[in-house]
């Protein structure tokens, strides 16, 4: 594996200036401010990251507005009151994406956000708490407690936080293919192990987040 110096130099000449790199990477939040966002926006990330998922985010950002109402602003003490006979109702309801299946996941992630904040204090305590060095093991951790966010959702729900975090995209995982970390679509826990020791390395070579990698990372692949 080569170190950060080449991911870089190539980033450099790609993009013709630090300046032009610099204005094409994200920025993750602070620990504060991770740990300052209110359940109900954790919530609310939540379930428009599981209505995201095989569908055209503009279709359902342009209806989150509705959601946000029909859902009582995402407040998890109230959604995870929502019944079967509550969810059902919801399904008549034009202004929503009526896929039983995820509206059913909202209550449900209420109840895991709950869980969470009744022994964290909150679930932004437990976002901003986990390691950079072990995102893998927070991807793994939602995907078990929470409704509907294996795959590739975790990360892309992180990523939506500000949480820092490198997404496993087709892009980066062929750039990780060409440097030989892997092989294939990272699934397994030693796949993953390899991937998170990557990022590790190039972060403690660059101080640049995780994020910022990935990112840079993807655009090494040519199109």
């Amino acid at each position: 594996m080569r170190d950060y110096r080449w991911l870089h130099e190539y980033c450099l000449n790609r993009f013709g200036s630090a300046e032009a790199l610099e204005a094409r990477l994200p920025q993750p939040r602070s620990d504060v401010e991770l740990r300052a966002l209110s359940d109900d926006r954790y919530l609310s990330l939540m379930a428009l990251r599981v209505f995201r998922a095989g569908l055209k985010h503009s279709l359902v950002d342009a209806k989150w507005p509705a959601f946000e109402e029909a859902f009582f602003g995402f407040d998890p003490q109230k959604v995870v009151l929502m019944g079967a006979e509550h969810l059902e109702r919801l399904m008549q309801d034009t202004r929503l994406i009526r896929h039983l299946g995820k509206l059913k996941s909202v209550p449900r992630n209420a109840q895991f956000v709950l869980d969470v904040a009744r022994e964290k204090g909150s679930f932004g305590a437990l976002i901003a708490d986990w390691p950079a060095t072990d995102i893998v093991g927070l991807w793994k951790y939602l995907a078990r407690h929470g409704n509907q966010l294996g795959g590739l959702s975790a990360p892309r729900f992180l990523r939506m936080v500000g949480k820092d975090t490198f997404i496993p995209t087709d892009d980066m995982v062929a750039a990780l293919k060409a440097q030989d970390i892997i092989d294939k679509a990272p699934t397994s826990q030693k796949d993953l192990a390899q991937v998170q020791a990557a990022f590790n390395q190039w972060h403690a070579e660059s101080g640049r987040p995780l994020c910022q990698l990935s990112v840079m990372l993807a655009h090494t692949v040519n199109h």
